[in-house]
């Protein structure tokens, strides 16, 4: 269980269709970051400084912009994996998916993000923990994310029982060589 925040009443948290993947533009991924980490084996180093997580671009196609994040989410719907998303008032404020069986008896947390102005609510941790119940009835017993370096992002990780791993997933440190890549036994 992750350390959390009350969630507010009113957020209602379900699966989502295919067709409600593009609802990610209701996102606001912006983020003011102050401290990132960089990854030795099991080793986190602090790096200071002053970065920024825009708001994915609305028009682009990147990789910071919606259509490239619809992309990812559709390719991991279609590839098994599983989407939730959490609403308030009829608006996507958090969304999560998890691919269960990426490795024989490990899930992948594939995507979680949760709009700015919510963030330490909850919404996360809710996410995350139906996530890894989806996965524990898949029959999976371990969990790996490829964490945004960024404090908070990493701090969330951590709270949630997630650890560095000494050896990352070699597909998914390809794909994301400056992340953090944790485990969790579910």
């Amino acid at each position: 269980m992750c350390q959390r925040e009350a969630v507010e009443p009113a957020v209602e948290f379900r699966r989502l269709g295919s067709t409600e993947l593009s609802r990610v533009v209701e996102i606001d991924r912006r983020e003011r970051i102050d401290v990132l980490y960089d990854q030795h084996g099991t080793q986190l180093v602090a790096r200071h400084g002053k970065w920024s997580a825009s708001a994915w671009d609305p028009d682009g196609h990147g990789e910071h912009s919606v259509e490239d994040q619809v992309l990812r989410l559709e390719h991991y719907v279609d590839t098994g994996g599983i989407a939730l998303g959490a609403f308030a008032s009829g608006r996507l404020v958090g969304i999560g998916v998890v691919v269960p069986h990426v490795r024989p008896r490990i899930a992948q947390l594939a995507f979680l993000h949760v709009s700015a102005p919510l963030r330490a609510a909850g919404i996360g941790s809710r996410l995350s923990e139906q996530l890894e119940q989806i996965a524990r009835t898949a029959g999976d017993s371990d969990m790996v994310v490829s964490a945004t370096p960024s404090e908070n992002t990493v701090r969330f990780y951590l709270g949630c029982g997630f650890q560095p791993m000494a050896e990352p997933l070699a597909e998914l440190f390809e794909l994301e060589p400056e992340d953090v890549h944790m485990r969790k036994v579910l």
